[in-house]
């Protein structure tokens, strides 16, 4: 068990068994990220996050609730915590590393060297390090509404559905059909005018190289510049309406539900955007099939009589 700054510690499963040093160094909560339940420690005031050491571990969506109990330990008057899991290396250390971004406003690199100079041994795994990455473009707090944290969710269902069956129903985002008009901007089907998607409801990604990607395809005509990188497909987050062509099948056709005309495509273990850039998983719609609605405002209306 060593300190990391005042109050707080970072160590391993061996440390809870010596109750009395946990008396000596005024622990007074315990926050556990192991695969297993730890034992009692007495009246301390304890948080369990079960979680395995292994890159496709979901440990990202636990991160606010970890980081709000070590916060609320530390203001308390001569209180102490210690930050735990089997070997005290990977997923304590991903914790106590968010902590320190989140309070002392650190990038990911910055608060993993502040951790690493206390306690040398530390090593993350590296999925821990990608969500530690996301944790810090989303300003240390997870948004469940950022379009980053929608493809992580997305990424994992694989992971924890391989067979695609009995996907959680917070996966699919509201048929609009189903919503009471909003400013959102909305999509509907060209053909049939069937509400779609809603613009919240976009994945955006960092447009690729363009056509220099696809190098051994032949081109039957020179792109303009500026179209060179340019997306010809919306990739979304998956609505309800493609609950049924989604469930137990890798990929296939995303077809309107009401003219069941050809919108696009879906792969959950990804698909390359026309830009180049490749997108996991990816529910595309093509920007052809459907037509974008945006809702005007009028702050006024002066009719003018002749």
């Amino acid at each position: 068990m060593l300190p990391v700054r005042s109050g707080l510690y970072i160590g391993d499963a061996a440390d809870l068994a010596q109750v009395e040093r946990l008396s000596d160094s005024a622990i007074s909560h315990v926050l556990t990220v192991d695969s297993q339940e730890p034992p009692p420690v007495g009246d301390r005031q304890t948080m369990f996050v079960r979680a395995l050491d292994e890159p496709c571990t979901d440990l990202l969506s636990f991160l606010d609730d970890c980081v709000r109990f070590i916060q609320e330990a530390l203001a308390e008057a001569s209180a102490g915590v210690l930050v735990n899991c089997h070997a005290g290396v990977s997923r304590s250390a991903a914790v106590v590393t968010a902590f320190i971004m989140k309070t002392d406003d650190l990038t990911f690199e910055e608060a993993h060297n502040k951790l690493q100079a206390v306690k040398p041994d530390v090593k993350i795994n590296d999925g821990f390090v990608k969500q530690l990455k996301l944790y810090e473009v989303m300003g240390c707090k997870v948004d469940l509404t950022s379009a980053d944290y929608k493809q992580y969710r997305l990424q994992k269902i694989i992971d924890k559905y391989p067979e695609l069956q009995n996907l959680p129903r917070e996966l699919f985002a509201l048929d609009p059909m189903s919503l009471e008009k909003t400013d959102d901007v909305l999509y509907r089907c060209r053909k049939c005018r069937r509400s779609l998607f809603r613009g919240s409801s976009i994945l955006n990604h960092v447009p690729g190289t363009g056509p220099i990607a696809f190098a051994h395809k032949r081109f039957t005509q020179t792109l303009r510049e500026e179209d060179q990188t340019k997306c010809t497909s919306y990739f979304i987050e998956p609505v309800q309406w493609m609950e049924p062509a989604l469930l137990g099948v890798l990929d296939g056709q995303l077809l309107c539900p009401k003219c069941r005309s050809k919108l696009g495509s879906f792969n959950w273990y990804g698909d390359q955007c026309s830009c180049a850039r490749w997108v996991t998983p990816a529910f595309q719609i093509h920007k052809n099939r459907v037509d974008e609605m945006k809702h005007l405002k009028f702050s006024s209306v002066r009719n003018v009589s002749s």
